[in-house]
């Protein structure tokens, strides 16, 4: 899925992502691509004191692999349902 999402966006010099999240589980993994587009991610963390937010930016970062300061949570840092870009 991954791999899917960095051939679409190659080149491109931002794009954005939706995602939910479940914190509390028991791996850091992409869940499912939900039918609206959105990307159910579990983490590991749990939402105290900004740790799921972010495990979420490391998590990100790792599996696009860009820079960690190029993921930017821009909407949602106190929800599940979050909106990220990527430039």
């Amino acid at each position: 899925m991954w791999s899917q999402i960095k051939k679409q966006n190659q080149g491109k010099d931002r794009f954005f992502l939706e995602i939910k999240v479940i914190p509390g589980g028991s791996y850091n993994r992409l869940k499912e691509k939900m039918p609206n587009g959105t990307l159910k991610i579990e983490l590991k963390a749990h939402p105290e004191k900004g740790r799921a937010n972010k495990q979420l930016i490391d998590y990100l970062a790792r599996e696009l692999e860009v820079d960690r300061n190029r993921v930017k949570i821009i909407k949602g840092k106190k929800t599940r349902t979050k909106i990220i870009k990527i430039c």
